[in-house]
């Protein structure tokens, strides 16, 4: 497809309650979309880079100012599909959720206009995913205790709890004590540990987790697989999984027996795959993480999870877990599990009025 041109649009998303982990609270997400142009189809896609560089370098003004300079230039004129569009992204380091998101507007489009489903494309074997959920710092054990309570009622089969040093044991053992050791329970530290705290998180053993996920900071693959050694909870690496070289590297290192894939934090869908496939091929389970994905950015990763080798729920929520309302049809949870899109592209398109009322920046960049 040769495109016209790509639009840059800037949305403000309030969350239903503040979203805090170990690098911060978020309180509303200044989300990038990407529209994709073409004379018989346009597509979305989602940029998931956080307002400010703590989950990791990228954030959103740098993402679009990466896209105005440099990735829509290099797609004029061209006849381009997500393949090229990778390949021609390629020699501009880094920056892998802005390509992503372009990549990813991109695939929509070709998908849409040859009437063919993202799953379909991606290699889906499933028509539904189960959903898990990701709970934030608390003020209070109390008050987490509460917030879990609710999300079981709600039909969540997987718990995960955020984690940071001064906040780990303590609610684990109280969300076990309280709800049972029949509850899938994970947890999440986001880098906010060092391997001398080995026997802090080896304090974790006797709760049965599913998984530790990315205790230690990205670049200490050896760390994490001395780590592995020194505790019983399987770890699982999430930032530090940035290509499918980088799990196989992972994998081959003992730093981990479970992957969490991102397609942002790997530059799109097909490097998602690609990592999927390392995994499936190395007997490593993984399962899909999220970052307060709108409906779009849900769409594709709900899509994602439906893959043969995503065994774990992920943190496929529905909608309402973050947002009282989205930009597109709602994703609601039905039995604990979320429907995959079935329609052309991602399966989803925004809703015009509410997408107008959230917009606050449109840009157009021309490439025809």
């Amino acid at each position: 497809m040769r495109l016209q041109g790509l639009e840059l649009r800037r949305i403000a998303m309030p969350l239903v309650a503040p979203f805090r982990t170990s690098f911060g609270t978020e309180r509303d997400r200044d989300v990038l979309l990407v529209r994709a142009v073409g004379a018989d189809a346009e597509g979305w896609g989602e940029c998931v880079a956080m307002a400010s560089p703590l989950y990791s370098s990228e954030y959103v003004d740098g993402a679009a100012e990466v896209i105005r300079r440099f990735l829509a230039p290099a797609l004029a004129g061209r006849d381009v599909d997500a393949w090229t569009a990778e390949a021609l992204f390629e020699p501009f380091k880094g920056h892998p959720m802005a390509k992503a998101a372009v990549q990813t507007a991109v695939l929509d489009a070709v998908l849409r206009a040859a009437g063919l489903p993202l799953g379909g494309f991606l290699g889906a074997v499933r028509d539904r995913v189960p959903a898990g959920v990701s709970v934030g710092i608390m003020d209070s054990v109390p008050a987490l205790l509460d917030a879990v309570a609710g999300y079981l009622d709600a039909g969540y089969l997987r718990i995960k709890l955020k984690i940071e040093p001064g906040w780990d044991v303590e609610p684990v053992r109280a969300v076990r004590e309280r709800f049972g050791d029949g509850v899938l329970l994970q947890v999440d530290a986001n880098t906010a540990y060092t391997l001398g705290d080995a026997r802090q998180l080896a304090r974790l053993d006797p709760f049965d987790l599913l998984l530790i996920e990315q205790p230690l900071p990205e670049d200490d693959l050896r760390g994490h697989a001395a780590l592995a050694g020194l505790v019983r909870t399987p770890i699982c690496l999430d930032e530090s999984i940035v290509s499918a070289r980088a799990a196989a590297d992972a994998i081959a290192l003992g730093a981990c027996s479970i992957v969490n894939i991102k397609p942002g934090r790997v530059g799109g869908y097909l490097e998602a795959r690609r990592v999927h496939d390392v995994c499936a091929a190395s007997g490593v389970a993984v399962w899909a993480g999220g970052m307060l994905e709108t409906g779009l950015g849900r769409a594709a990763n709900v899509t994602l999870a439906a893959l043969p080798g995503f065994t774990l729920p992920g943190d496929t929520s529905a909608s309402d877990r973050y947002y009282a309302r989205d930009i597109t049809p709602p994703f609601v949870l039905e039995a604990g599990h979320v429907a995959v899109p079935q329609g052309p592209g991602i399966g989803v398109s925004p809703l015009p009025d509410v997408l107008a009322e959230v917009t606050t920046d449109t840009s157009w960049i021309p490439l025809g």
